[in-house]
């Protein structure tokens, strides 16, 4: 008993005097460490006698509980003061000028899917939208991607369950499966949004925007896809004159497939585009796989269609001259007070897209 007396005095002593978290800790370990002095005392319970040892633990249970809750209730005041003194010395000067008032501005993918919206409203083309969480069949299968096609890898899909059938979509094409399924042709729309791809540089980010576009109609062919490429790239970039070059690609959802191409030159320093020796891909095309219309429950023998897909990061970084798509993620309000726009400069075609 005595044991347990001094104990209980020496060490509220200590915990009730001026100490840190520190202090405390080490003082808690003193006691209830591995070699601590309750611990110790209680490894001694088996030298006393069966009378002895059940006063001896029960005095020794109720030093434990009341030394335990001093402790506890320390490290509370702690946390307080530690609070109280921030607190203190985080408070506000309201005689201080106030902070440099920023406008908001819109940020440039933004600005680009408005732009390209406004372009294809214009013939006819109306908006869909689709959920970024997809799942296998609408990514993958229903656009006629074979079980082993290396787009369904895990280095470039972000699977989100290990039986790999929810995922992050790799690109807006689903939209038009569910656009298709969901009710009769024909079909004249686009779909912008975001889109995700295990990838990461200069030009690539894990997440990043994309616009699919798709038209389904009787005796659609390969002449109204350049048609309605040409003049899109024509409005978009705002140049009387374009030279585009499709050139045979292969896509598992269109056949026959095609990457389209813009020309372009260097002039002081900066890319021009419209004219010149150069070649820039801007985006991908084709016309609609039969097994895709079957999979979306058109008959592809009464109907056709073709579809494309543009990366809206990419156009936004050749028209405005951005240089690294990464600055697009990085909430720098510096780089979207130079490059972003006006809430009310909404773009239209007949009074110009951009500034």
């Amino acid at each position: 008993m005595s044991d347990i007396q001094s104990l209980k005095t020496e060490f509220t002593k200590k915990i009730k005097e001026k100490i840190n978290k520190q202090e405390l800790d080490s003082i808690k370990t003193e006691l209830f460490g591995k070699n601590g002095k309750i611990s110790s005392l209680f490894k001694n319970l088996g030298n006393l006698s069966a009378d002895q040892k059940k006063e001896f633990a029960s005095n020794l249970n109720l030093l434990k509980d009341d030394l335990i809750s001093l402790i506890n209730k320390k490290f509370s005041d702690l946390e307080i003061q530690e609070i109280n003194n921030k607190l203190k010395n985080e408070k506000i000067d309201v005689t201080l000028p106030g902070r440099t008032y920023f406008n908001g501005k819109i940020h440039p993918v933004s600005q680009v899917i408005d732009e390209v919206t406004s372009i294809f409203s214009e013939i006819g083309f109306s908006v869909e939208e689709g959920p970024d969480v997809e799942n296998e069949y609408y990514n993958f299968s229903a656009l006629n991607t074979p079980e082993n096609h290396p787009a369904r890898d895990m280095h470039d899909t972000f699977y989100l369950d290990h039986s790999k059938n929810l995922l992050l979509r790799t690109h807006t094409s689903p939209v038009q499966i569910r656009t298709m399924l969901k009710s009769k042709p024909p079909f004249k729309i686009i779909a912008p949004g975001r889109t995700y791809r295990c990838d990461s540089d200069q030009t690539h980010s894990p997440m990043f925007h994309q616009l699919e576009g798709l038209h389904i109609d009787r005796d659609i062919n390969m002449g109204h896809l350049k048609g309605c490429l040409y003049y899109f790239v024509k409005k978009f970039f705002e140049v009387d004159k374009i030279k585009v070059r499709f050139r045979p690609s292969h896509f598992p959802f269109t056949e026959p497939s095609a990457e389209v191409d813009i020309g372009y030159k260097i002039e002081d320093g900066k890319i021009k585009i419209g004219e010149g020796d150069k070649w820039l891909e801007i985006l991908g095309c084709g016309m609609v796989h039969p097994n895709v219309l079957k999979n979306a429950k058109v008959n592809p023998k009464q109907y056709q269609g073709y579809a494309f897909g543009v990366g809206i990061d990419r156009l936004a970084m050749l028209k405005y001259g951005i240089n690294d798509l990464r600055s697009f993620f990085e909430n720098d309000i510096r780089w979207l007070e130079f490059y972003g726009f006006d809430p009310l400069d909404v773009p239209t075609n007949y009074r110009g897209l951009s500034r």
